[in-house]
């Protein structure tokens, strides 16, 4: 038997594709064609308190695009960021199998901004696979600063050798393993699948 009681998975690169990372970024500067190092620098200084909370996508969008007159609408801006989420089925049948099994406790740990959390949650309904969302902008604290783990095992209740997180970088990898989580960086479905069953986690 497994003892691992308690998976914590990322969000984008594990079972979606990023909200809005680079990539995403740079597909949106094409598209309305900005001026990426002018958007970037505005960005840099906005982007801890968006993905924390503590400002709405409008108070972004305001200071980092629509500072100025632009040939489109923010409502136009705000269609096209939610258009590039997009779903890892592979991932999320997986791990739908295993909140069904009801063998463990499942959980996010991620960094996003709230429009786009909330949003991504409904879309690919995720409140069927996931009890709780430690998500930045809810809890005010980013992987991988240490709290965000912290809080993830103190709301939860579960010791951290009994818990897994599972992401795609090794820098939020690294700081879960400090606190004595087990760790898998997601690579591929099968790899991910055969690290699960190393420490006896199957559906």
């Amino acid at each position: 038997m497994s003892s691992i009681r308690a998976l914590f998975w990322d969000v984008g690169g594990v079972l979606l594709t990023n909200a809005w990372d680079r990539t995403e970024r740079a597909k949106a500067f094409e598209h309305f064609q900005l001026d990426p190092v002018e958007f970037h620098d505005r960005h840099e200084m906005l982007v801890s308190s968006f993905e924390r909370g503590k400002i709405t996508l409008d108070d972004y969008l305001d200071r980092t695009v629509f500072y100025r007159e632009r040939p489109f609408s923010k409502g136009e801006f705000k269609a096209f960021m939610f258009s590039l989420s997009q779903g890892f089925s592979d991932v999320l049948q997986l791990a739908q199998a295993l909140a069904d099994s009801h063998k463990y406790f499942m959980g996010t740990i991620n960094n996003e901004s709230r429009e786009l959390n909330l949003y991504r949650i409904e879309k690919f309904g995720m409140r069927k696979v996931f009890t709780v969302f430690v998500s930045s902008c809810f809890v005010g604290f980013r992987k991988p600063e240490p709290d965000i783990y912290r809080l993830g095992l103190e709301i939860t209740q579960f010791p951290a050798e009994e818990c897994c997180f599972i992401d795609d970088r090794p820098l939020n990898l690294e700081a879960a393993a400090k606190f004595g989580m087990h760790t898998i960086q997601m690579q591929t479905l099968p790899q991910l699948r055969a690290d699960l069953e190393k420490l006896g986690v199957t559906p």
